[in-house]
């Protein structure tokens, strides 16, 4: 019995390591994305229902899927260890839930819309760039600290000194900053800086000084901020690579161990029975 499980999870192993496999449940979650583009456009009872069946198709492959990466761990909660697997977990049994024919049918499409978020956790790449732009949120937030004080004076200056040419623009201070942002965005920006300047020709210095601090500095600050936490990913990525190689390595290893194992006792065994059919001869 213990040789047939050993057998199975070899095989599992082999399936999971698989590329063709590995490519198999991208274009499945790719092929799930686009079943929701279509379920939005005006179609045919009868290719709603051909969706239907395929749309459980899907759930059924990503849940034979998620058995697979469950059954090929040597402890079953060794699974849930990786962020990813609980999130691929978690979307996989939602997609179970039946509400088609109830009043929860919103959440049953918002659930088979996030399955899109699968095509993260099963490339690597993918995963790298989420985690670093997780990773580079707090270390960027004194970065919009201090950008956040650049426009709040810069909109206080501009209310003051710009309120009377255009109140649309330069109200008060939340309607500048409103104002700033759309300059920092280069939306039109040049519309309000000539306005400006048909009263004070120098104003210009005001919109330039601006948009160099905030479009050029901060943002290339942030560009850095990035930067390195990808750098720092990829390299926890690559040792991560080798790990997960050394632990397939090693996987091997043990199987190749139990077999070699198991040979042995079935020759001490076969060599019991010779010398027990010798004994008995007269």
């Amino acid at each position: 019995m213990d040789k047939d499980v050993i057998s199975l999870q070899e095989k599992l192993i082999k399936i999971r390591n698989n590329k063709a496999f590995e490519f198999f449940v991208i274009s499945v979650i790719i092929f799930s994305a686009l079943m929701i583009g279509v379920k939005t456009y005006q179609i045919d009872p009868r290719l709603e229902l051909i969706l239907s069946v395929l749309d459980t198709l899907v759930t059924l492959i990503f849940l034979v899927e998620i058995i697979i990466r469950l059954a090929v761990e040597e402890r079953t909660l060794d699974f849930f260890k990786g962020k990813w697997n609980v999130f691929d977990f978690l979307i996989v049994v939602a997609s179970l839930i039946p509400v088609q024919d109830t009043e929860m049918v919103l959440l049953a499409r918002l659930l088979r819309i996030f399955r899109v978020l699968r095509l993260i956790s099963i490339i690597p790449e993918l995963r790298v760039l989420i985690n670093a732009l997780l990773i580079s949120i707090p270390r960027m937030g004194y970065v919009l600290l201090l950008m956040f004080i650049i426009f709040y004076i810069y909109g206080a200056i501009g209310s003051f000194v710009f309120d009377e040419i255009n109140p649309v623009l330069w109200g008060n201070i939340a309607i500048s900053l409103l104002t700033l942002f759309r300059v920092a965005t280069f939306e039109d920006w040049t519309d309000v800086m000539y306005e400006t300047m048909e009263v004070y020709p120098l104003s210009w210095i005001f919109y330039l000084t601006f948009i160099f601090l905030t479009a050029f500095v901060f943002l290339n600050m942030m560009i850095g901020i990035v930067l390195d936490v990808m750098q720092t990913e990829h390299e926890k990525a690559a040792k991560e690579s080798g790990a997960d190689e050394e632990k397939l390595l090693k996987e091997q290893n043990e199987a190749l161990r139990k077999k070699i194992d198991h040979i042995e006792k079935l020759l001490i065994s076969v060599d019991r029975k010779l010398h027990e059919s010798e004994n008995i001869k007269p």
